[in-house]
This record gives C-alpha cells, structure tokens and sequence, in this order.
C-alpha cells in the first residue's frame, strides 16, 4: 500500500511539472486559416463525424420508436424526441462547417 501511494505521488508530480511546461502552447491560437492541420480536422470532421452523426440519428429514432411505450405515460416526449433524434440530426446538417469549436 505504501509503494502505491509512493508511484501514485510520482506520477502526479511528473505529470503536474509536464502539464506546466506545456500551458504556454495552449494560450496561443493554433488553428489559424490555411494551417494544414485544421485542414485535416476539418476533413475529418467532414468524413467521419458528420456521418456519424446521421448515422446516430437513425439509431437513435429507431431507440425513439421503441421507447415510445414508456415515454408518453410519463409525459418525456420530447425530451426522448429532442434527445434520440433532433440532436444527431442537428449536429450533422445544421451546424457550421468548419466548425468555430476547434
């Protein structure tokens, strides 16, 4: 017990003195127009994560579907609605591309 609260504390003190040496990459902008990185992210986000998100959608309406039983007696339509299939569905055809969040 005392050799794991020993390696425990090196390894947070480690990773503490490591994370502080990196912060001052963190504050500076990274993704900036023509930058082939967030080109990537971007292609990416494109080519994965938005179909993804459609294919959540399916799954998740098909979830709707069956969960109806349960979520009308209970009055969490749309709820189960909003949560199974307008979020999917939102994050692949509404929001902006490329994305502000990267």
């Amino acid at each position: 017990m005392r050799g794991l609260r020993k390696t425990l504390f090196i390894f947070a003190a480690i990773s503490l003195t490591i994370g502080s040496l990196y912060t001052a990459g963190w504050t500076e902008e990274k993704w900036k127009k023509g930058d082939p990185i967030a080109d990537e992210w971007n292609m990416m986000d494109l080519l994965i994560a938005r179909p993804m998100g459609i294919a959540a959608g399916i799954v998740g309406t098909a979830v709707f579907i069956v969960s109806l039983p349960f979520t009308i007696p209970t009055g969490s339509l749309e709820d189960a609605a909003k949560m199974f299939v307008v979020e999917p569905f939102k994050f692949s055809f509404v929001r902006k591309f490329p994305d502000e969040n990267m």
